[in-house]
């Protein structure tokens, strides 16, 4: 497919109205499973949506800043009011590199798919809100008017919690390979040029009946408050979906936020992640790369002056909040182009890194790592895909990964993983996780 440009392209009508309920997920009660859900609960904003009124993909990586580009451009006519802090509304997201062989279970995500939902429910502070959209042609009136009236009919109007009882998961990971692939870098940090490359390996875990994805969101973001907890459903099914902390980019017109997170702790020993040599330098790698990777599209850029902690349920990070004026012009795909992958998911420096995981990691990360959230005119909110994984029936793919530096070793980056993979084993399984 070759892109369209924002005057060649689709157009769509859409219309909204204020909804009686108060959680967006509740809706998979009279809609079914959303394609796509979105949730910062600090924040307040949650969003999901079913089907797809219309779909941007890019094949190739040449094509991926101008559909990323495309979706910032205005292309839908409202009946009515327009809403001024609707999510979206596309949404979707992009594999974490563009090049190298793609596992089969990543093919129907492709390189990069955004979707604007034919319903979208979402919440402002208390209220819900409800937006339909159709085609640009006869009948689109119509089609959106239906569609509002048929969720207003029917949408529930409590909160959606996790049904399911817990259930036990069958999981296999090889710890030898990881650990000789830490060694393997660890050893060429040593003797060569490359100072941090980011290590991921993937963990699979089997259920006794396919997996209730809305169960899996409604744990997700009850257990993990302070990340943004999302969903993409591809249309053969297949489901990615995680609950990850660390934000890429969030774009208000010229204002962009950022963050460096980077450093690693088990829960409670903030004063051992402070005081760690180790976790120090990785993250302070991390800050120094966006502010001079932000150079170049951005007026001004300004960062906290000391790291603070991050405290989450399964692990701690160190943080640094970013903050910058893009520049005049600046669109999000040049942001996303400038910023991923930071060596908070690669490595530093990020050419050498990217190539040493080409060459060793032997994995298809897929949209782990990638970019995902919502891009819209003049606004963006994209995370970083962590603490994820891909699911199908009773079947689920989790991902996870480490820094290695200077001074790693295997079985302290085999624990982070293990630590991280907690939030999702979790989700998964409805219950605590005994390691054996």
């Amino acid at each position: 497919m070759t892109p369209l440009s924002p005057a060649e392209g689709p157009h769509w009508v859409a219309g909204m109205m204020l909804l009686a309920g108060v959680d967006p997920l509740a809706g998979a009660g009279s809609l079914g499973v959303p394609s796509l859900y979105w949730e910062r609960p600090v924040d307040r904003e949650a969003a999901a949506g079913w089907g797809e009124a219309g779909v941007r993909e890019a094949h190739v990586a040449t094509e991926l800043p101008s559909v990323l580009g495309a979706l910032g451009h205005d292309s839908v006519r409202w009946l009515g009011p327009v809403p001024t802090r609707m999510p979206g509304p596309w949404f979707g997201g992009m594999r974490f590199s563009p090049t190298g062989q793609v596992d089969g279970a990543w093919r129907s995500h492709g390189l990069a798919r955004w979707t604007l939902p034919e319903v979208l429910v979402w919440r402002e502070d208390n209220a819900l809100y409800v937006a339909a959209f159709a085609t640009e042609a006869q009948g689109g009136e119509d089609t959106v008017r239906s569609r509002l009236e048929r969720v207003r009919a029917s949408f529930p109007e409590g909160y959606r919690h996790a049904q399911g009882a817990p259930v036990a998961l069958r999981t296999s990971s090889s710890r030898r390979d990881f650990e000789a692939l830490v060694d393997r870098a660890v050893e060429a940090i040593s003797t060569g040029p490359l100072h941090k490359v980011v290590l991921a390996r993937a963990m699979d875990a089997e259920g006794p009946e396919p997996f209730d994805v809305v169960d899996v969101l409604a744990r997700l973001r009850e257990q993990n408050p302070r990340c943004a907890t999302f969903l993409f459903r591809a249309p053969d099914g297949t489901g990615f979906l995680g609950a990850t902390p660390e934000t890429l980019c969030r774009v208000d017109g010229r204002v962009l936020e950022t963050e460096a997170l980077a450093g690693s702790a088990a829960p409670g020993a903030e004063v051992a992640l402070d005081a760690s040599d180790k976790d120090q330098r990785e993250h302070a790698a991390v800050v120094r790369y966006i502010l001079q990777a932000l150079q170049p599209v951005a007026a001004s850029v300004s960062a906290d002056a000391q790291p603070s902690v991050l405290a989450l349920k399964n692990v701690m990070h160190l943080r640094t909040g970013i903050r910058a004026r893009l520049g005049e012009g600046v669109d999000t795909a040049q942001v996303v182009t400038a910023l991923h992958p930071t060596p908070a998911v690669g490595g530093a420096p990020r050419e050498l890194a990217l190539s040493f995981l080409v060459e060793h990691e032997a994995l298809d990360r897929g949209w782990y790592a990638g970019p995902v959230g919502w891009v819209g005119p003049g606004r963006a909110h994209l995370v970083v895909a962590l603490r994820s994984a891909l699911v199908r029936g009773a079947h689920a793919r989790l991902f996870v990964g480490a820094g290695v530096v200077a001074g790693s070793s295997a079985e302290s980056e085999w624990r982070e993983t293990e630590m991280k993979s907690l939030a999702m084993l979790r989700a998964l399984g409805g219950g605590d996780v005994v390691r054996r």
